[in-house]
C-alpha cells in the first residue's frame, strides 16, 4: 500500500506547469529540485589513467539510469487521458493564465496536502523508482479499465468505448491451443482431424489457390445460370463464371458431425435450435428445420445466397440462427488453425518453411454482420454466447456483458401502453431500435470479449449508419476502413429496412470493403495469405444478404458487388396472389400505365403524366378528401414544391414532419379543411396510423412493402359508410414496376398488364377477391 501511495504523490505533486515542462523536455525544471540545506562534503580520489573511458562510459550509464525514470513518467502521461486533455488546455500561456478560479482552488487544495508531504526528504533511490513503476502501473490499469472514460470537454462528444484491458488475453499472436483440459485435446485433435479431410468447406474454399487467368474471367465474362426446385426454398438460381453449375440439390436428411462443425457447435446447436423445431423434425430427430436445413446447406458451401422472403413474424428468428452458427463456425475455425500454427511456428527447427503457415488476412475481422436496430446485434451476442456455452455448468467468460446489457438492452416499460401497431410492426420495432451503433467482437477458444477494438475482433456488428461514420467520404481527416480488408463473411439482414433508412449508407460500404489496408497495422506478412496479399479477398468473400422483398436496388447490389468465385444461389419466387386480396372493402382499383423509354426517365415521365392526365380530374371540389401515397421523399418534395406553386389546397406528412403538425394535418384533412394529403411511404413504415376521412386513393408509385397496398386501402373502412359509392383508387405503374406490381395483383394479372397498353380496372368486392 505504501509503494502504490508513493506513486500517487508522485504524481500529483506535479503542477501543470511542471507536467508541461516534464513532457517538453524530458525532465523537470530545475527550479523546482529539491536542495538539501546541509553543506555537502567535498571528496578527493585519485584518477588512473584510463580514467577518460572509463569515466565516459559510467557517465553513459549513470545518464541512461537518471533518465529512465523520467522517460517512464513520461510515456504514462503522454497515454493519459488526463494529459491529453491538460495538453490541449496548456497550448498557450495565455490560456493557462485565465483559467477559472474554481480550477486554481482545486489545485491549490491538492497542493496544501501534498506540500505538508512533501516536507519529508526520502534519500532512498530505489524506492522513488519503484513508486515511479508502481504509479506507471496504475495508470495503465486505470486506463484499461476505464470503462467511462471522460468525454473531451471542448468537443463534447463521448468517445466510444472500447474494451483494451483484455487486449493479451484475446491476441492470436501470443496465444497457443488450451492444452490443460481433456477436452481441449479433444477439441484439437477433432480440429486436426476435420482438417485434414478435403470435403471440408472452409478449408476447400480457403485453400483454393485461384490464377490469374481465373481472375480475369471472373472480371470479364458473363456468369453462367442454372436452376433448380427445392421442396422449402422453392424456384433456385445457380450462377456462376469459372464453370458451369453442377446439379446441386439440398438433403432432406444429414447428420450433423456431415457439416464439419466445430466440436463445440456439435452439441450445443441442437439445444440452442430446438425452439424452432416441429414435432416431426424431432421424429426425425433432425437439428435444422426444413428451412434452416437448405439454407445452411448452401451457406455452408460458401456460395454467396440471397434469400428475399424473411419475415420478422414467421421466420426471422430461424434465419438469424442458421447465419450465426455458420459464422461462428468460420471464426472457431479460423481462429482454431491460428493457434495451432502458432504452436508449430514455436516448436519448429531454424531454417523450416514458413510457407505452410500462411493462416491470416491483411487485418483481423472476419465477419461483418449488417443489421438495422440495436435489438439485433442483442439477439445475435446472446445467440453467440448460447452457442459456446456446452451446458449450464461451463459457462464462457464474457468480458463487459453488463454494459452491453445496458446500451443494447431495452426498458419495456419505455412502450407506451395504448400503441396498438399491426403484427408485423410490433415485430421489427421490438426492443431498442437505435440504428447508430458498431460493436466489435473477439472470441478465443472458450472467452468471448465484447467491446473488442476493431482491429482486434473476429466479428464486427453494426448498422449501416454506425458503420457509414467510421468510413468516412473523401477529404475527411478521421476516415478508417483498413478493417474491412481482409472480411471473409459478410452478412447483410433485413435488407429491405436500409431502404427506409438510407440505402446510400450500404452502397458506400460496399465500395469500401475487401480493399488493401493504407497501414500494415503491425501484421505478421509472413503469415498473410497470398490471396489477401494479391488483392482478391472479395473473390473469396462469401456475401449473404436477407430480405422480405425482392427490390432492383437490393438486386444490383447481389449482382454487382458480389464476386464470390463458389458462385451466387438466389431465391425467385413469383408470388401467385398479390396484396390486393387482403383488401376488405369495396373499392375500385384503376391501374394506369405510363409510357418511358428507360429507367432514369420514369422519375420524370410519371411526374409529367400525374400533372396533366391525374391531377386535373381531382382538381374538382366533389373529389375531396383525396390521399397522395408517394413512396419517394424526392418525388414528395418536387410535387409539395408544385402543389405550392399552383396554390392547391392541401396539407403534407412525411417522417420528418413534428407531431404537432401530423395532428393538425390529420384534423384539416378529416374535416375537409384541406382537399389534398401528401402522405410518405417512410412515415407510414415508422408510424402506422390510421388516417380517418379518405374517399379517394392515388397510389404515385407502387409501394415498396406489398401489405402497405392492402393495409392504406383498408383505411376507408375509418370513413363513413354512407359515401362507400364514391370511393375510388389510381394507380400509376410502368413497365420497370414488374416486381412491386407483381407483389399487388399477382404473377398472372402483371403479365396481362404489361402486354396491354391500356388502363386495367380491377374491382375487388372483399378478402379473398
Amino acid at each position: 500500500m505504501g509503494k502504490r501511495r508513493g506513486g500517487r504523490e508522485l504524481l500529483r505533486s506535479l503542477s501543470k506547469k511542471q507536467k508541461k515542462h516534464l513532457r517538453e523536455f524530458g525532465e523537470e525544471h530545475p527550479f523546482y529540485d529539491k536542495v538539501s540545506g546541509r553543506p555537502e562534503e567535498t571528496q578527493i580520489c585519485e584518477l588512473s589513467d584510463d580514467s577518460d573511458k572509463s569515466s565516459q562510459e559510467s557517465d553513459s550509464e549513470t545518464e541512461v539510469e537518471q533518465v529512465s525514470g523520467y522517460h517512464k513518467l513520461l510515456a504514462t502521461l503522454k497515454t493519459s487521458p488526463e494529459s491529453e486533455s491538460e495538453e490541449e488546455e496548456d497550448e498557450s500561456e495565455s490560456e493557462e493564465a485565465g483559467e477559472s478560479e474554481a480550477e486554481m482552488g482545486s489545485e491549490g487544495s491538492q497542493e496544501t496536502g501534498e506540500a505538508e508531504e512533501g516536507k519529508e526528504e526520502t534519500n532512498d533511490v530505489p524506492e522513488e523508482e519503484e513508486a515511479t513503476d508502481t504509479a506507471e502501473q496504475m495508470l495503465s490499469q486505470e486506463q484499461a479499465d476505464g470503462t467511462d472514460t471522460p468525454c473531451d470537454p471542448h468537443h463534447g462528444v463521448i468517445e466510444e468505448f472500447t474494451d483494451v484491458k483484455h487486449e493479451s488475453e484475446f491476441s492470436l499472436e501470443t496465444n497457443f491451443m488450451e492444452e490443460e483440459s481433456g477436452d481441449c485435446i479433444a477439441d484439437r485433435k477433432d480440429s486436426s482431424s476435420s482438417q485434414a479431410l478435403p470435403e471440408d468447406p472452409f478449408k476447400q474454399h480457403m485453400d483454393k489457390e485461384l490464377e490469374e487467368k481465373e481472375i480475369e474471367k471472373m472480371s470479364t465474362l458473363p456468369k453462367t445460370s442454372s436452376q433448380s426446385q427445392w421442396p422449402r426454398l422453392g424456384q433456385v438460381v445457380f450462377s456462376s463464371t469459372l464453370e458451369k453449375q453442377k446439379t446441386f440439390k439440398a438433403d432432406k436428411e444429414f447428420d450433423v458431425k456431415q457439416l464439419h462443425l466445430h466440436k463445440p457447435l456439435e452439441s450445443t446447436w441442437p439445444k440452442v435450435n430446438k425452439q424452432f423445431l416441429s414435432a416431426a423434425d424431432k421424429a426425425t430427430d433432425s437439428s435444422f428445420t426444413p428451412l434452416q436445413r437448405e439454407l445452411f446447406c448452401v451457406m455452408n458451401s460458401y456460395r454467396d445466397l440471397f434469400y428475399p422472403e424473411r419475415s420478422a413474424l414467421r421466420n426471422g428468428e430461424e434465419i438469424r440462427h442458421a447465419y450465426c452458427l455458420h459464422a461462428l463456425n468460420h471464426v472457431l475455425k479460423a481462429n482454431g488453425q491460428v493457434l495451432s500454427n502458432n504452436a508449430r511456428r514455436r516448436d519448429r527447427k531454424p531454417g523450416a518453411d514458413t510457407d505452410a503457415h500462411r493462416d491470416q488476412g491483411l487485418t483481423r475481422p472476419k465477419v461483418l454482420m449488417i443489421v438495422p436496430f440495436r435489438e439485433c446485434a442483442l439477439r445475435i451476442v446472446h445467440i453467440l454466447i448460447s452457442l459456446l456455452e456446452v451446458n449450464d455448468k461451463k459457462k464462457i467468460d464474457v468480458s463487459n456483458k453488463k454494459r452491453f446489457k445496458g446500451e443494447y438492452g431495452s426498458d419495456p416499460e419505455e412502450k407506451p401502453p395504448n400503441l396498438k401497431r399491426p403484427e408485423d410492426y410490433e415485430a421489427v420495432f421490438a426492443g431498442n431500435i437505435d440504428d447508430h451503433f458498431r460493436i466489435g467482437v473477439a472470441i478465443l477458444q472458450k472467452s468471448m470479449r465484447l467491446y473488442a477494438p476493431f482491429y482486434s475482433s473476429d466479428i464486427i456488428i453494426a448498422s449501416p449508419l454506425g458503420i457509414r461514420t467510421v468510413i468516412g467520404a473523401e477529404g475527411e481527416k478521421k476516415r478508417d476502413f483498413d478493417f474491412l480488408s481482409s472480411i471473409e463473411i459478410l452478412i447483410i439482414d433485413q435488407a429491405d429496412i436500409y431502404l427506409m433508412q438510407n440505402w446510400e449508407h450500404v452502397l458506400h460500404l460496399m465500395k469500401h470493403i475487401n480493399l488493401l489496408p493504407l497501414d500494415s497495422h503491425g501484421v505478421d506478412f509472413s503469415r498473410v495469405r497470398m490471396l489477401n496479399l494479391n488483392n482478391w479477398s472479395k473473390y473469396y468473400r462469401q456475401t449473404l444478404l436477407f430480405s422480405a422483398l425482392q427490390e432492383p436496388q437490393i438486386n444490383s447490389v447481389f449482382n454487382k458487388h458480389c464476386f464470390n468465385y463458389m458462385g451466387q444461389v438466389a431465391i425467385r419466387n413469383v408470388p401467385l396472389t398479390g396484396s390486393i386480396s387482403h383488401v376488405v372493402v369495396q373499392l375500385p382499383h384503376v391501374f394506369r400505365r405510363l409510357e418511358a423509354d428507360s429507367v432514369t426517365s420514369v422519375i420524370d415521365g410519371r411526374f409529367q403524366f400525374f400533372i396533366d392526365k391525374v391531377l386535373p380530374e381531382y382538381r374538382d371540389a366533389i373529389m375531396s378528401h383525396t390521399l397522395i401515397y408517394v413512396p419517394s421523399y424526392f418525388d414528395y418534395v418536387r410535387l409539395r414544391n408544385y402543389f405550392k406553386k399552383e396554390d392547391l389546397n392541401f396539407t403534407h406528412i412525411c417522417e420528418y414532419t413534428k407531431k404537432a403538425a401530423v395532428c393538425r394535418a390529420r384534423r384539416f384533412f378529416l374535416k375537409g379543411e384541406k382537399q389534398f394529403l401528401l402522405f410518405t411511404e417512410r412515415f407510414h413504415f415508422y408510424k402506422r396510423y390510421t388516417i380517418k376521412g379518405i374517399r379517394n386513393l392515388i397510389f404515385y408509385e407502387l409501394p415498396t412493402y406489398s401489405h402497405f397496398y392492402s393495409e392504406i386501402c383498408n383505411m376507408l373502412k375509418a370513413t363513413d359508410s354512407g359515401v362507400d359509392a364514391t370511393w375510388t383508387c389510381t394507380v400509376l405503374y410502368s413497365k420497370y414496376d414488374a416486381q412491386k406490381l407483381a407483389a399487388v395483383v399477382g404473377i398472372d394479372r402483371t403479365a396481362q398488364m404489361l402486354q396491354s397498353k391500356k388502363n386495367v380496372h380491377l374491382f375487388v368486392t372483399g378478402e379473398n377477391d
